[in-house]
C-alpha cells in the first residue's frame, strides 16, 4: 500500500483522492482549532499560497481526540477559514490514535517507524 491509495473526506463531503497528488509535495497536518499551535495555520496558508503553484499541497486533518477541536466539522471549517484564512483542503474530523484511528494515520505512523 502507498500513500496514494488513500482517500479522505473534505469538509464539504467531497472525496480527496491522494492519487491525484502524485508528483507533488504533500504536507499532511493534524490540526486542532483550540490548540496553542493553531495560529500556525496562518503560516501554513502563506506557504500554500506561495508554493501551491509549484506543486505543494497541504491537507489539514482535524481531530478532537485531544479535546482541542470545535464540536462539528462545520464549526471547524468556518473557524479555520475566518481566523486563519485557510484555503487549502481541510478534511472532516478523524481519530489519529487508538484502535479506531484513521487508516491514513495508521499508515503514516508505520512509515515513520521504518525510518527510525
Amino acid at each position: 500500500m502507498a500513500i496514494y491509495d488513500f482517500e479522505l473526506t473534505e469538509m464539504s463531503g467531497q472525496r480527496i483522492k491522494l492519487s491525484s497528488y502524485q508528483g507533488k509535495v504533500i504536507l499532511i497536518v493534524n490540526t486542532a482549532s483550540k490548540c496553542g499551535f493553531a495560529p500556525q495555520l496562518e503560516e501554513l496558508e502563506m506557504l500554500y499560497q506561495q508554493y501551491h503553484g509549484l506543486g505543494l499541497e497541504i491537507i489539514g486533518i482535524p481531530s478532537n481526540q485531544f479535546h482541542q477541536e470545535l464540536a462539528t466539522n462545520e464549526e471547524t471549517n468556518d473557524y479555520c477559514r475566518l481566523h486563519f484564512g485557510v484555503t487549502f483542503p481541510m478534511t472532516q474530523q478523524v481519530r489519529v490514535n487508538g484502535a479506531d484511528a484513521d487508516p491514513l494515520f495508521v499508515y503514516l505512523k508505520k512509515f515513520q517507524e521504518k525510518d527510525r
